[in-house]
């Protein structure tokens, strides 16, 4: 007989394992969290607008608001899109490749980037590579990032984001730089639905696709024996 472990961990780290309600993470990287976060993610409330008898409402974001992440990194999506999950299924991991300057050492790039002048946003080139901003409408999201960038600790994040059909302080967007793959899992009995922009137009080889395996539903043993004679 095994004993269940009832330990409590702290925040940092669940956010590396087994994982949180991204509630927990809207006071961003604070202290305790500055050794577990992934540099370059940012993880952001929204508020979600009951509206009686019809629905709800929601915002993401405005342009020339001072108070929104999106103008503070001077990062506006060249495209949208939405896509939609069937409940239980997952997507992921994939990544998309990191742009570094002609003859600058990844590892010097990333660190002088992210590490040495983490608030100097003038320095990311989002117009030359894709980085991702997202939130749910439907559905709740476990979501999985791991940073493959050179030179920059190999940090784990993973939390649970609702969509606004369940309002609440699990209502959050995301934003994921380049090089840091990530997966996202639909872990309730409603469909995900995904709004997400990126800082480029969607380009084939640029979605690096690292583990799948996941998202193919493979034929039963015996339905494939029999299918092929």
């Amino acid at each position: 007989m095994q004993i269940r472990d009832y330990t409590v961990a702290t925040l940092a780290q669940r956010l590396e394992s087994s994982g949180v309600q991204v509630g927990e993470l809207s006071g961003g990287p604070t202290v305790e969290l500055r050794e577990s976060w992934i540099p370059g993610v940012e993880i952001f409330p929204r508020t979600i607008w009951q509206q009686q008898q019809r629905g709800w409402f929601g915002e993401f974001a405005r342009q020339n608001d001072p108070n929104s992440i999106l103008t503070k990194l001077g990062l506006w999506p060249r495209q949208w899109a939405t896509a939609l999950m069937f409940a239980q299924s997952a997507k992921g991991f994939h990544i998309h490749p990191p742009f570094i300057p002609e003859g600058e050492p990844p590892e010097a790039w990333f660190q002088r980037v992210f590490l040495a002048a983490p608030v100097d946003y003038s320095l990311r080139p989002y117009h030359r590579e894709q980085w991702d901003v997202m939130f749910f409408l439907q559905g709740t999201c476990e979501m999985f990032l791991l940073d493959e960038r050179a030179g920059l600790p190999r940090r784990r994040m993973r939390f649970v984001i609702e969509g606004d059909s369940r309002p609440g302080r699990n209502n959050a967007g995301v934003v994921i730089p380049a090089g840091v793959a990530h997966a996202i899992r639909s872990v309730s009995s409603a469909d995900l639905i995904m709004v997400y922009g990126t800082s480029t137009q969607f380009v084939p080889e640029h979605e690096g696709r690292l583990h799948c395996g996941v998202e193919t539903a493979a034929l039963p043993e015996e339905w494939a024996r029999y299918f092929s004679g």
